[in-house]
């Protein structure tokens, strides 16, 4: 009952900030399986791409109506992210445990300096009436009390980007929205509110292929994982409505936080 109730509530923080900053929860979930409760690496991500696969689907639910989501953009990006995905599934095995904290210490590092970067600057144009391209939209932003209109900038670079947080996905369990979401707000133009939005349309796919291929495996404890998806169904609904209210500057920040501390437990961890 006590390991139950620990995931649940560590269920709740990572459905929290996955579908408040986009991450997928893993972010969060891993470091806690791995460090706190000293459940091995495979079986924490495992279990963690099937708690994202719940953010996914009560991220998106909560995201249509608002117009955060970009379904076009979502869509081509997640055909290089379902490769990467499928090719981290299965290399995952041939890596040690100490290597994959390491490469997980490395993303969040690299996601936290790029969202330090941007504290101060935004994608948004604020003329209604300004056009977004093929792949670019528009959405009402509570924040600015009106609607944003933003254009999708250097598509093979997001591409290239989304076929390695496909691969990191599988590899971590992370959902691969460490990656995607700052270089999509930092280098293509998404506003970070769109970024997380899409972000969370993604990973659950994502998860999906690289959850089959642990539950293949044998790397998925049932149990575990049940109760941390209530954990996260319950967590995700709240850090949706706590985002739309957020100030752009804050998430970022809250970003670039939660991905420090977590780059350096799991360097400590892999010494």
């Amino acid at each position: 009952m006590a390991l139950t109730s620990i995931l649940f509530l560590g269920g709740i923080a990572a459905g929290g900030l996955g579908s408040l900053l986009g991450l997928g929860g893993g972010v969060f979930l891993v470091p806690l399986l791995v460090l706190v409760m000293d459940v091995p690496m495979r079986v924490a991500v495992g279990i963690s791409l099937t708690t994202i696969i719940a953010t996914s689907s009560v991220t998106t639910s909560g995201s249509v109506g608002r117009s955060l989501i970009n379904l076009r953009l979502g869509m081509l990006l997640e055909v290089a992210t379902t490769v990467g995905g499928l090719t981290g599934g299965l290399v995952a095995v041939l890596i040690s445990q100490r290597r994959l904290q390491q490469l997980f210490g490395v993303v969040a590092a690299a996601g936290a300096a790029i969202m330090l970067s941007r504290l101060g600057k935004r994608n948004v144009l604020l003329d209604p009436a300004a056009e977004p391209g093929r792949l670019g939209g528009r959405y009402y932003e509570e924040e600015s009390r009106g609607v944003v209109t933003y254009q999708v900038k250097r598509l093979p670079l997001a591409l290239f980007v989304s076929l390695a947080a496909g691969s990191v996905s599988s590899l971590l369990g992370i959902g691969g929205g460490m990656l995607k979401v700052p270089a999509l707000n930092a280098w293509c133009g998404v506003p970070l509110r769109a970024a997380a939005a899409t972000s969370a349309f993604m990973i659950g796919v994502t998860a999906t292929v690289g959850a089959v291929i642990y539950y293949g495996r044998g790397e998925i404890v049932p149990w575990m994982a049940a109760a941390a998806i209530l954990g996260v169904m319950v967590g995700s609904r709240a850090g949706f409505r706590i985002g739309a209210a957020a100030s752009a500057r804050w998430l970022k920040l809250l970003l670039a936080i939660v991905l420090v501390i977590v780059s350096i437990l799991m360097f400590l961890r892999a010494r």
